[in-house]
C-alpha cells in the first residue's frame, strides 16, 4: 500500500514538473539566444555602415582595423566581399576563402536580400552562427558584410541554467518523496495497528485493542468501530467459553453417576452381559474425553492434541458402536476400509465428525438399505466415504449441506435440528481436513471426509 501512495502522489509531481521544467528550459534557451543573435546583429549593422563608406571610397584601412579589434575582442569572424564575391577585408579567414555555407548567404545577400535571422534552437545542435548583411549605396548592392560567432558562450549559459534547473527539479522531486512518505506513515500506521490487532485476536489474544490517536480522521472513526468490534467478540468469546466450561462441568457430574450405575448393574449380571456392559464402558470413556477436550477448548481456546491414528481402525471400531444403533432401523454397513491408514491427527474431533455423518445418514437411510463406509488412501491425501441410500439432496442445495440449520425438502418430520454436517464440517477443518457432499446419480449422499497425506510407515 505504501508503494502504491508513493506512486498515486509523486508521479503527477513528477509529471508536473517536467511539463514544467521542459516549457521553462526551452523558454530560457529562446531568450539566451534571442538576446545573443540581437546583440551580432547590431554589431553586424554597424559593420555594414563602416562598409559602406569603405567601398565607397576604395579605403580598407579605417574598416580593416575595426575588423581586427573586433575579432580579438570576441573572437569572431568578420568578412567584408565587395560586389564579386571576393572578399575584401576579412579576420578570422584561412587565405580569404569563404566555406560553402557562407558563400551561399554571401551570394544571397549580393542579390539584395537580406538574410534569416537565426532562429532559436537546441544548444548542440549548431556550434557556428553565420549572418550576412548587403550593403546598399543609391539602391545598389555594392557588397555585403559576414559575420561569423562561436555559439559556445550562449551555450554555456543555457547549460548552467538547465543544470540549476535540473538540480531544483531533482531537489523537488526528493522533497515531495520525504513529504509523501511522511504521509504514508501517518495514513497507514492506523492500518497497520489494525493488522497487528487482528492478527493479535487471531492468535487467542481477546484483549487486543488499537489506539485511536494517530491518522486521518476518517481512519480514526474505523479503528474506534474495531476497537468496538472487538469488545464485543471478545464478550461473546468469554460468553462461549463461560457456557462450555459450565456445559463440560455439569455433564461431568451425571456421566460419573451413569458409569457408577453401570459398574453397579455389571455386578448382578451374568456373563452374557458382559461385551454390552464394556461397549458401555467405552462410550462412557469416550464421552468423558469429549468432555475433557471441550474444557481444554473453554480454558485455552485450542482443543486439538494431535497424536498418530489408524484411519481404518478407527472407522472400524465406530462402525461397530452403531451397528446396534442401526439394526434398530433395519440399516446395515457395508465397509470396505484399507488395512492400515495412518494419520497425524486429533482421534476425537475425526470420531466426533464420523458419529455426525453416521447419525445424520441413519436419520434418512430407508428401512431395509445399507449405508456404505470406506477409507483409502490416495497419493496425496486419505479419504472416508459415507454413503447412504435416502432421498438425498438437490444439486442445487449441495452447497447449502454444511450451513448450520439448513436442511433440506422433505425433513421436516425428521428429528434433529441441521446441525449435524456443519459440525463435522467446523471439526475437520479445525484439524486440516475437509469435508465434501455429494448427490450419486443413483440417489442418496456422499459425504466425503478428505485429510493431508498420512504419515510415514
Amino acid at each position: 500500500m505504501r508503494t502504491r501512495l508513493v506512486v498515486v502522489f509523486l508521479v503527477p509531481l513528477v509529471g508536473v514538473l517536467l511539463a514544467l521544467g521542459g516549457a521553462y528550459a526551452w523558454s530560457a534557451a529562446r531568450s539566451v539566444q534571442q538576446e545573443f543573435f540581437a546583440e551580432r546583429l547590431g554589431d553586424l549593422s554597424y559593420f555594414v555602415t563602416s562598409a559602406r563608406q569603405a567601398l565607397r571610397s576604395g579605403n580598407a584601412t579605417v574598416i580593416e582595423g575595426e575588423v581586427a579589434r573586433y575579432h580579438d575582442l570576441y573572437g569572431a569572424r568578420v568578412a567584408i566581399v565587395d560586389r564579386s564575391g571576393t572578399p575584401w577585408v576579412s579576420r578570422g579567414l584561412e587565405s580569404n576563402v569563404l566555406d560553402e555555407a557562407a558563400t551561399d548567404k554571401v551570394l544571397l545577400a549580393l542579390s539584395g536580400r537580406r538574410g534569416e535571422t537565426p532562429q532559436a534552437m537546441l544548444p548542440w545542435s549548431f556550434t557556428e552562427a553565420v549572418m550576412v548583411e548587403p550593403v546598399f549605396n543609391d539602391g545598389d548592392v555594392i557588397g555585403a558584410v559576414m559575420l561569423s560567432t562561436s555559439m559556445d558562450a550562449p551555450k554555456d549559459t543555457i547549460t548552467r541554467q538547465w543544470v540549476l534547473l535540473a538540480g531544483a527539479s531533482v531537489l523537488a522531486i526528493a522533497l515531495g518523496l520525504l513529504v509523501v512518505n511522511r504521509l504514508a506513515n501517518w495514513v497507514l500506521q492506523p492500518v497497520r495497528r489494525v493488522d497487528e490487532a487482528m492478527e493479535a485476536i487471531e492468535q487467542g489474544h481477546m484483549e487486543a485493542r488499537i489506539a485511536d490517536d494517530t491518522g486521518p480522521p476518517e481512519l480514526r472513526r474505523m479503528i474506534a468501530l474495531f476497537n468496538r468490534m472487538a469488545e464485543e467478540i471478545e464478550r461473546v468469546v468469554s460468553r462461549q467459553q463461560e457456557f462450555a466450561l459450565t456445559a463440560s462441568h455439569e455433564l461431568r457430574n451425571p456421566l460419573n453417576a451413569l458409569l457408577l450405575r453401570v459398574e453397579s448393574l455389571a455386578i448382578g449380571l451374568g456373563e452374557e452381559w458382559e461385551g454390552d456392559i464394556e461397549a458401555t464402558r467405552d462410550e462412557g470413556r469416550r464421552m468423558a474425553q469429549i468432555l475433557d477436550a471441550l474444557l481444554g477448548l473453554a480454558r485455552s481456546g485450542n482443543n486439538s492434541a494431535l497424536a498418530a491414528v489408524d484411519l481404518a481402525e478407527l472407522v472400524a471400531r465406530r462402525v461397530e458402536a452403531w451397528e446396534r444403533v442401526a439394526a434398530q432401523d433395519h440399516v446395515r454397513f457395508e465397509v470396505a476400509l484399507a488395512p492400515s491408514l495412518p494419520m497425524l491427527t486429533d482421534p476425537i474431533i475425526v470420531e466426533s465428525a464420523f458419529d455426525a455423518v453416521i447419525d445424520n445418514a441413519l436419520k434418512y437411510a430407508p428401512p431395509g438399505s445399507k449405508i456404505e463406509v470406506s477409507a483409502e488412501e490416495a497419493e496425496a491425501y486419505s479419504e472416508i466415504v459415507v454413503r447412504d441410500h435416502g432421498p438425498g439432496i438437490a444439486a442445487e442445495d449441495l452447497e447449502r449441506a454444511t450451513e448450520r440449520f439448513w436442511r433440506g425438502e422433505g425433513s421436516e418430520h425428521k428429528s434433529g435440528s441441521g446441525l449435524g454436517l456443519a459440525i463435522a464440517s467446523d471439526l475437520l477443518a479445525s484439524v486440516g481436513g475437509q469435508l465434501r457432499v455429494t448427490a450419486p446419480p443413483s440417489g442418496g449422499l456422499t459425504v466425503t471426509f478428505r485429510f493431508s497425506k498420512a504419515v510415514d510407515r
